[in-house]
């Protein structure tokens, strides 16, 4: 990278959680990392962020580069928190936002609702104008007509447009000509086009694409100027960088543009972290779980690198709607140490989805939460220490955390005395293990894998305590838990490039001279991120790297597969490519019909000097390979055993070559893992943990 002062020695990430704020700083000049957490505040993220960098002791100053990593825009599109938003668009298709694929994602629900469109049908306005499916002007546009409909606008007090049209993605001249003329006409107002996020065909995808890009556009733009003001004023001169939701950091500028390209900004850095581990243990086939304060994610890894799928659905897909941004492949769900644990109509108990967040938090952190959560669930069970977690600096009620179970728990279940209380806290933990199993079935299962190949790399603050166990009921004899797992995103972040992806539609069957045409559309696409990137970012452009991707189907299809396009690609070794894609995925192939390339990516990558993975080991009071001594025992609660004494160990006082046989608690400042009778841990040379699950079930579906 160039204009980097050398002075500057630090490396800072900050992922951004429900609820705690984790930082990850990279000292340059002595190759350690050092890590932050704090509760996040939810009235003011930022102050979060700079409260975990003081407890690191680094001065945002001497800062090279800022990377942030954010929930903020999923959450404002799940819960529906965005600016005052309209839509601009081709006269007689104001409702295809309504409309949408016109399917039903569950057919045999009769009260079957999608959640309905993020524009009002009032704000969704029509404008006279017309490109063919070629690209030519059919109907020119009428800008008088955006003049009338600037003044309904202003009236209806819209803070953000949405500028789509028919077929500009063969031909954005129209929209970005409409969108200059708003701009000038709306002061203050962010207007986006669709043609400028993607190029894409499905008139759908990318009229909800820029409809959510605009919803979120005016509170991104304020949030990240904020962000940027703040560090300004502490003295920050070098690279502010956003998490991208593609495994790439983005310019704030650009983030700014786009910020529906944050959309899973905040698990990204995980995945990318569990990636380099897996590539340096040399492990091929990874389920990289990720349990935090309000969910739990978890995304395959295979050959060290993870996918990134082109769309991806806001609230799932059979409520929610489709947003074209690449997007790291990952599955979500809403059971995180924060979700509380509740009884339905049905005297049932239930997990999540709602969460406690930071604000009031579990009803162990002392913070006026009422309700029990996994977290306290885990302390009422010995699992997580009073005096140890967080290195004591959030002090846990334990008493509190045992009568908020009994009182609304225990006691309406029938469940008496401390037996009972211990009774409800374990099935709130086995709903959660439960839930977050059919996540990773979903990930593995459902799309052809069997889980029992794959290791286990968890990480996150709850990741490690429930790692054993969620690998046992999938069949998973192996679990990796990385250094500082509860900051794992942050230092993931760390090891992110600077990324931009581009594509072009391209819609031509598979044959020589389409492929001579496709390597010079490749090319094209290629100077554009280049100059896209050379745009916004000082950087040595001889570290620039491209890889080609193609969206292919058999002709006729509205489904694609992903495929790699070599430089050097023939059309024998594209065919060759398509038909294991399509045979991994849909287990047949269909060989009498034509293969056409839908769209054409370009995925552009600049690599950011940044640690090595030994940088996150704390050797601050590790001892010898000698057996080390526990630091003291506590009475745990198993489901097959009931209450068992545990002993409790320190992980930086773990050297390599350690092993342990559980039960055993290992502690440390951003989480626990929790060994079960029959575990046997042993410490890697990276610092990691590497837990055997002899006692897993083998059947994958247990």
């Amino acid at each position: 990278m160039q204009g980097i002062s050398d002075n500057k020695r630090y490396l800072v990430a900050v992922d951004t959680g429900g609820t705690f704020t984790d930082l990850a700083v990279y000292d340059t000049h002595t190759g350690q990392a050092h890590f932050g957490k704090t509760l996040t505040t939810s009235s003011d993220l930022v102050i979060g962020a700079m409260q975990g960098l003081a407890d690191t002791g680094v001065s945002v100053a001497e800062a090279r580069f800022f990377t942030h990593g954010t929930t903020h825009v999923i959450n404002s599109l799940i819960e529906r928190r965005g600016g005052r938003t309209a839509l601009v668009t081709t006269r007689g298709f104001r409702d295809v936002l309504e409309i949408g694929r016109g399917n039903r994602a569950e057919p045999f629900n009769l009260r079957y609702r999608r959640d309905p469109p993020l524009i009002n049908r009032e704000l969704r306005l029509e404008v006279t104008e017309r490109i063919s499916g070629q690209g030519e002007v059919i109907t020119p546009l009428a800008e008088d007509e955006l003049a009338q409909l600037a003044e309904q606008l202003t009236t209806a007090g819209v803070q953000a447009v949405a500028v789509s049209f028919l077929n500009a993605y063969r031909n954005p001249a129209h929209e970005e000509a409409a969108a200059t003329l708003l701009r000038t006409l709306l002061p203050g107002v962010f207007v986006s086009t669709g043609s400028s996020l993607t190029r894409e065909l499905m008139e759908y995808e990318r009229t909800a694409t820029v409809a959510a890009n605009a919803f979120v556009g005016a509170r991104m733009t304020s949030y990240i100027d904020s962000f940027g003001t703040e560090l300004d004023k502490r003295g920050f001169t070098g690279n502010f960088y956003l998490m991208g939701s593609n495994g790439g950091v983005m310019s704030a500028p650009s983030a700014t543009r786009a910020p529906i390209a944050l959309v899973e900004s905040g698990p990204v850095g995980g995945c990318i972290g569990a990636a380099a581990y897996a590539k340096a243990l040399g492990l091929d086939r990874v389920v990289a779980f990720d349990m935090g304060g309000t969910t739990a994610k978890c995304a395959l890894i295979e050959g060290a690198s993870f996918d990134v799928v082109n769309t991806y659905f806001v609230n799932g897909y059979e409520r929610g709607f489709p947003v074209r941004t690449p997007v790291l492949d990952i599955v979500e769900i809403g059971a995180g140490g924060g979700s509380l644990a509740w009884l339905d109509e049905n005297h049932r108990m239930r997990i999540g989805p709602r969460s406690a967040g930071s604000e009031p938090g579990p009803i162990a952190f002392g913070r006026g939460g009422t309700q029990p959560t996994v977290t306290d669930a885990n302390v009422v069970l010995g699992r997580i220490g009073s005096g140890s977690f967080m290195d004591g600096k959030l002090p846990l009620d334990v008493e509190a955390a045992i009568l908020g179970v009994r009182k609304e728990l225990a006691t309406p279940l029938g469940m008496e005395g401390e037996a009972g209380v211990d009774r409800a806290a374990q099935g709130i933990l086995d709903l959660a293990c439960v839930a977050m199993a059919n996540v990773v079935k979903e990930i593995t299962i459902e799309r052809g894998r069997d889980v029992r190949e794959y290791k286990l790399i968890a990480f996150g603050g709850g990741g490690p305590i429930f790692a054993s166990e969620l690998a046992r009921s999938l069949g998973i004899r192996d679990v990796v838990i990385p250094p500082n797992p509860g900051a794992f995103s942050s230092f993931g972040m760390l090891l992110a490039p600077v990324r931009r992806d581009v594509s072009a539609a391209f819609m031509e069957k598979l044959d020589t001279a389409a492929l001579e045409r496709a390597g010079a559309q490749f090319a094209q696409l290629e100077r554009e991120g280049q100059a896209a990137l050379m745009a916004e970012m000082e950087m040595d452009s001889a570290s620039l790297r491209f890889r080609r991707e193609a969206d292919m189907s058999y002709a006729g299809q509205s489904h694609s597969v992903k495929v790699a396009f070599p430089s050097d690609a023939s059309v024998a070794s594209v065919r060759e490519a398509f038909e294991a894609a399509y045979r991994a995925r849909y287990g047949h192939l269909n060989e009498d019909s034509p293969i056409s390339v839908v769209v054409l990516r370009v995925v552009c990558e600049v690599p950011i000097p940044g640690p090595d993975l030994s940088a996150g080991i704390d050797t601050s009071s590790r001892g010898s390979a000698a057996q080390p001594q526990p630091v003291g025992t506590r009475a745990v609660y198993f489901a097959s055993s009931g209450r068992v004494a545990t002993a409790v160990y320190r992980r930086n006082e773990l050297a390599p070559g350690i092993c342990i046989e559980g039960p055993a608690v290992i502690e440390e400042f951003s989480s626990t893992t929790l060994l079960a009778p029959g575990d046997r841990l042993t410490v890697g040379v990276l610092g990691e943990l590497n837990v055997s699950c002899h006692s897993a079930a083998s059947p994958a579906s247990e």
